[in-house]
């Protein structure tokens, strides 16, 4: 039975149980939607069955009562048991910009700021987010993208030894990104020298994960969804770049850190009303190891890694991830146009360019190959 078939099937069913056509309608092309984000035939029914329930289970327009409070702790359950954090708070939110801004506004005091290397998300690609929650990125230098414990703590000392450090913007939050914006991965070693640092100065730390599929799925990644939880007092499972059609699952280890969080989010506009479709895709991608599945389709960017260097191109550095960065000449860049998009990342000296490739849970072998021939 061939999806659009069994979706038709769903809708006949919910339709004789009551459901207004309209409703279904807008339910079919969320559906439909999610057929397109590689869910597969198989979960994607599933999903539509879960979908087409839910419609009818919840009362009201915003899906509030018991069974809301019911499918959160369903959701809970699945997330906490993922990560070995039994005690964790779990929320979902739209997207990542929505999920930083309004964590890092939550956790931080009127007067403190929050470390970030200077290629960071919060940094420069995020409209300034935060800035306009009245904080202040307080960057720090990068190496492939990461910052280090050595950075974290001369920073500090930079503070602790400044006469006039109480008129400076305070420190009070350590955020990173695993993968980072340049694709590169930390090490469990890495993580734990930073978690040092951060218990060291009484600061939290906080991981932004929007591609953390991608990181975990990675050949040379030694770092464990649980590691992350047992390290991190605050991270999110990054859903939008990872197969769902929407969504973030931000994960709070240390709960008396964000007291009355829920409170936050809607004074922050970060409340879906109908938040039971963000949850249900992570209960999708968290059926079967799915979620790993999808980032692990992504190892096609090691192909075109391959083919760059066998063709000459030279690499600032290899991510082991899903992004693919390589410098072009002027010739290579214009020709590159024609046949391909990418991301313009670097002007380099000589009419030299870096620009970024990225693959995805829906990246195909033919457009790799497609690619490769046009280099």
């Amino acid at each position: 039975m061939k999806y659009v078939d069994q979706l038709d099937a769903v809708g006949r069913a919910a339709m004789e149980i009551g459901v207004e056509a309209g409703m279904q309608k807008v339910s079919d092309m969320f559906l439909a939607a999610l057929a397109q984000e590689g869910f597969g035939e198989e979960r994607l029914y599933r999903l539509a069955c879960r979908v087409s329930e839910l419609d009818t289970e919840f009362d009201g327009a915003y899906g509030c009562g018991p069974e809301a409070d019911w499918l959160q702790q369903r959701l809970d359950a699945i997330l906490r048991k993922a990560c070995g954090a039994p005690d964790a708070q779990v929320w979902f939110l739209v997207g990542g910009t929505q999920t930083n801004a309004t964590v890092i506004r939550s956790i931080l005091r009127n007067y403190e700021g929050v470390l970030s290397a200077d290629t960071g998300h919060i940094t420069g690609h995020e409209a300034g987010a935060i800035e306009a929650s009245g904080h202040k990125v307080l960057t720090l230098p990068e190496k492939e993208g990461k910052i280090s414990a050595e950075t974290v703590e001369a920073a500090m000392q930079k503070l602790l030894h400044d006469p006039s450090r109480h008129f400076a913007v305070h420190p009070g939050l350590v955020y990173i990104s695993h993968p980072t914006e340049y694709g590169t991965l930390y090490t469990l070693d890495e993580l734990k020298a930073l978690r040092a640092v951060c218990d060291r100065h009484h600061l939290p730390l906080y991981i932004d994960g929007a591609r953390l599929g991608y990181g975990l799925a990675a050949e040379k990644n030694d770092v464990t969804l649980e590691d992350i939880a047992r390290l991190a007092d605050v991270f999110y499972i990054g859903g939008t770049k990872v197969g769902a059609l929407f969504g973030e699952a931000l994960v709070i280890t240390t709960p008396e850190l964000l007291p009355h969080f829920y409170t936050t989010m809607k004074q922050s506009g970060a409340v879906l009303a109908k938040g039971r479709l963000l949850g249900i895709q992570f209960e999708a991608l968290f059926e079967d190891d799915l979620y790993v599945e999808v980032g692990r389709h992504a190892v096609l960017a090691k192909r075109l890694t391959d083919a760059l260097l066998a063709k000459g191109y030279e690499l600032p550095f290899v991510t082991g991830t899903n992004q693919v960065f390589a410098v072009v000449t002027d010739e290579q860049l214009a020709r590159l146009r024609e046949v391909t998009t990418f991301a313009y990342w670097a002007a380099l000296p000589e009419h030299r360019h870096v620009v970024r490739f990225v693959t995805s849970w829906a990246t195909k072998p033919e457009d790799v190959d497609a690619l490769i021939a046009a280099l």
